[in-house]
């Protein structure tokens, strides 16, 4: 197919707009830690895109999109962008190479959840380099570039096992090696700047239609039902993540905005292969499930801080098998269970099972290697004074 200019200036856009989720997982974290970790949180979602942006270009893209090698990871044959040009099938493959890179660091951004106000900024750079390596690369080859997961048949379509699972279930494991905040459970480490989050939480579901949409990889009729259930999905979260936490006490506009993100990160692996009336269901149902799942969270004394694992893990495991349900030929070619394919299920369920226990394992064991030869806790006494003094010699607080 030859380049279409079309579809090319509309990839470009979405490129664009995808990048803008990485600063706004800065700010939708950032307004949930104490004042003092402001500054940090928001830096390491900046840190993670220049790490992954450098990351990819020399080795990512080719680990994910290179060719197979039985079926775990992609070969050598695009090191440092070789062969990848502005020829291509209706976009550049140059296009397509960077539309996948802000995929990427957004997704390391998010990973940041599991040790906020708490993690030596040194030590993420290096852990961030090894996750993008060895858990978020073969992940995306899996699932995108002709891996075992593609040959299967499983269905992701923007990135729920690579992107959600991947980062939620790796955040639970860093949580549990780098271990809970002082003083938690023992003191209050409520959202200390609510308005932020609300900000971030708005860029986010902005830059998600150019997130789902823009998979499409073209500007098309299955773009625009991507877009269309993205946003219902959302909605829905949003309504039934509020109305679980009125039942408890007040309609807070944290629980809004954490159940809209809660209905995309759902919507997401289905968005290219699911209808309107189905996204009101996964949404909702991504809702109750990720706010339950950040109760049990709480109840076992775990400090996942800013609960990627409830809202990314849980949400994305739910979306994956939830493709796998509401599926239609009718709209990306392929049956779920509604539609007398049973055997797309247990698909989803394979390879959503799968790639948890994979980005928990390995991230569990990297997080062990880097602890081990260099540390990943700051001090007590830096975290005392705070990550954006002690990291970064700035401050919010006058």
């Amino acid at each position: 197919m030859p380049i279409s200019a079309g579809d090319t200036a509309f990839i470009i856009i979405c490129t664009a707009l995808v990048m803008l989720m990485t600063p706004g997982v800065g700010l939708f974290y950032g307004g949930m830690v104490r004042r003092k970790n402001l500054i940090s949180m928001i830096a390491m979602s900046f840190v993670s895109f220049a790490i992954v942006s450098i990351q990819w270009v020399t080795v990512g893209y080719t680990l994910s999109f290179g060719s197979d090698i039985a079926g775990f990871i992609g070969g050598l044959d695009h090191l440092f962008l070789n062969g990848v040009g502005m020829d291509g099938d209706g976009i550049p493959d140059m296009l397509f190479m960077v539309f996948q890179l802000a995929f990427a660091g957004v997704t390391l951004a998010i990973l940041t959840s599991g040790v906020a106000g708490r993690i030596k900024l040194s030590s993420f750079m290096v852990l961030g380099v090894l996750w993008t390596t060895l858990v978020y690369d073969p992940l995306a080859h899996w699932a995108w570039g002709g891996g075992w997961a593609h040959s299967l048949g499983a269905l992701d379509f923007a990135g729920g096992t690579v992107v959600h699972i991947s980062s939620g279930f790796g955040a639970l494991a860093l949580a549990l090696v780098i271990g809970n905040r002082v003083g938690f459970g023992k003191y209050s480490m409520e959202a200390e700047n609510v308005p932020i989050t609300l900000l971030g939480g708005a860029m986010l579901w902005f830059g998600w239609f150019a997130f789902n949409a823009g998979s499409a990889l073209a500007a098309d009729g299955l773009a625009v039902n991507a877009l269309v259930v993205t946003n219902i999905s959302a909605a829905s979260g949003a309504i039934t993540w509020m109305l679980a936490s009125w039942i408890k006490g007040k309609p807070s506009s944290l629980g809004l905005i954490s159940g809209a993100v809660a209905g995309l990160v759902a919507i997401t692996p289905g968005s290219g292969f699911v209808g309107p009336m189905a996204a009101i269901f996964i949404g909702g149902s991504a809702g109750l499930l990720c706010y339950s799942a950040l109760l049990f969270r709480v109840r076992k004394g775990l400090d996942e801080s800013l609960d990627a694992w409830a809202v990314h893990g849980v949400g994305g495991f739910w979306g994956a098998i939830a493709t796998g349900i509401f599926a239609t030929a009718a709209i990306g070619g392929v049956n779920g269970l509604l539609y007398g394919n049973p055997g797309q299920f247990v698909i989803q369920l394979v390879d959503a099972s799968v790639a948890a226990i994979y980005a928990f394992g390995m991230t569990y064991i990297l997080a062990k290697l880097v602890d081990k030869i260099m540390g990943l806790r700051v001090t007590e006494e830096e975290e005392y004074v705070g990550l954006d003094i002690s990291q970064h010699g700035e401050s919010t607080i006058a």
